[in-house]
């Protein structure tokens, strides 16, 4: 089951600087020269990364809580 549920996050994980712009974002990077753009874009990809760690986090904690209470059943 968690190589299900990891599959689907580890392709999230690697699709993430892809799609780190938002609509207004991405015309503002458009507007700007090639080297801005791309300062700006890692910019919005390292204030996007902590919340998905933070849930990364959530979700192990989970697991690992559901494995010790399988465990004690």
């Amino acid at each position: 089951m968690k190589r299900l549920l990891l599959i689907p996050a580890l392709w999230t994980a690697l699709a993430l600087p892809g799609a780190a712009q938002c609509v207004m974002c991405y015309r503002t990077a458009e507007s700007q020269q090639a080297a801005r753009a791309r300062v700006l874009n890692a910019g919005i990809f390292l204030l996007g990364a902590p919340p998905f760690l933070i849930l990364a986090g959530f979700v192990a904690f989970i697991f690992k809580r559901d494995e010790k209470y399988r465990d004690d059943e």
